[in-house]
């Protein structure tokens, strides 16, 4: 399967996935596709955007969140 391509928008605002994503993310009937705009560009998501929410959560160490909170060793940042 090809990891990207090109996808036109209809009148009515629907496209059309390739049948091999909507396989390989059982997106189905029904199949729920939550989508995040970036500014530049704009980001599908498979399940939803809480399922995102939920696996970027689950991703994030408490190493990680303790680093964000001091600011990455940056005091001005962590004022911010």
């Amino acid at each position: 399967m090809e990891s990207s391509g090109d996808l036109r928008v209809s009148s009515r605002g629907q496209m059309s996935l390739p049948a091999a994503a909507r396989t390989r993310w059982e997106l189905t009937d029904g199949g729920e596709v939550g989508y995040v705009d970036l500014g530049d560009a704009l980001l599908l998501v498979p399940g939803g955007v809480e399922a995102l929410r939920r696996r970027v959560l689950n991703a994030v160490t408490d190493a990680d969140w303790e680093a964000a909170a001091s600011g990455f060793g940056d005091p001005d940042l962590a004022n911010e």
